[in-house]
């Protein structure tokens, strides 16, 4: 019996996605540490992360892994079109405005995926889980008023961007629940390679490679930390349930906040500060207080009046 089965289902669901968001964590620091312009660095995370993310189900699926990919169906291709939107909104959105903005308006996308949810699968939302979407829309405003006459409103569009088609492919996912879409994520790489190779090769008078150290770090972002940061969290929402996984997700945005905070000295102004508090701070609350309901009604408590748990975040 490998040492792995011996940890209980939920263990296994906190080591994958606690994993995988620690993984993560560095990754808006590293697209700031190679400083290479945005259809270069696009290009590169595009092409390396697909054949990152190609390796992984080939390592996972063997002879199985066509199959694996017929399963993710028409449902698949729009997930690696709409992550394509989500790459390219969190890399742009890292080269114009601060590392903790990004992170903080993306950590907003379960709240947006609970709209998208009500709207498209007309599923009720508990009157917490509007609270929270007011809360987490006031708090992203604040960030979005962080150096507004510097430039970063473009990079605070970008990462709103990425938050919103990240939220709608969680609500695409839901629609084919037990599919594993991890494998299409290759495709993303090549539409988001492509496309910025295409730019970058017509908008560069001179082509040139990355100096020794910017490709080590560009290797290291996108050949082994996203494609093995993004499967054990597209893996990890199997074994837990959606507040646990919203709550463990927070340890990429603080993590990575910190890292760029204390390397590269990017502090965010205090109003951001506020406001990633509020938004972090918001969803805390709620996944916390989902948790506990979850386990009073594992524990066979029946409430007076019905309890509404939210699992819109679910990845």
């Amino acid at each position: 019996m490998s040492r792995w089965s011996t940890f209980s289902h939920r263990q296994q669901g906190l080591l994958l996605t606690g994993g995988g968001a620690i993984i993560m964590a560095p990754d808006a620091l590293l697209i700031k540490v190679a400083d290479l312009p945005d259809a270069e660095i696009l290009m590169w995370r595009g092409f390396l992360s697909g054949l990152g993310f190609l390796l992984i189900a080939l390592a996972r699926y063997g002879r199985g892994t066509l199959a694996a990919y017929r399963r993710c169906g028409w449902t698949g291709i729009a997930v690696a079109l709409l992550f394509s939107l989500t790459t390219c909104g969190f890399v742009l959105g890292n080269q114009y405005t601060k590392a903790g903005n990004v992170l903080m308006i993306l950590a907003s996308s379960p709240i947006i995926a609970a709209v998208l949810s009500w709207i498209i699968l007309k599923e009720r939302l508990p009157r917490r889980t509007w609270l929270a979407i007011c809360l987490c829309m006031v708090g992203i405003a604040m960030i979005a008023l962080d150096d507004a006459g510097a430039g970063s409103w473009v990079g605070n569009a970008f990462a709103l961007m990425a938050a919103t088609t990240l939220a709608i492919n969680f609500t695409l996912c839901r629609t084919r629940p037990g599919v594993d879409m991890s494998p299409m994520l290759v495709f993303n790489g090549l539409v988001v390679g492509s496309v910025a190779g295409i730019f970058w090769l017509t908008g560069s008078e001179s082509i040139t490679l990355p100096s020794s150290n910017q490709l080590a770090v560009v290797i290291l972002l996108c050949l082994i930390i996203v494609p093995c940061g993004v499967t054990l969290l597209q893996r990890g929402p199997l074994y837990l349930p959606s507040a646990e996984v919203g709550l463990l997700l927070l340890l990429e945005v603080v993590v990575g906040t910190l890292l760029a905070w204390w390397i590269i000295g990017e502090q965010p102004a205090p109003i951001a500060m506020v406001g990633g508090v509020l938004v972090l701070g918001t969803l805390s609350a709620k996944g916390l207080y989902e948790r506990r309901l979850e386990l009073r009604m594992r524990a066979g408590f029946e409430p007076a009046s019905p309890i509404t748990v939210d699992r819109s975040s679910t990845l």
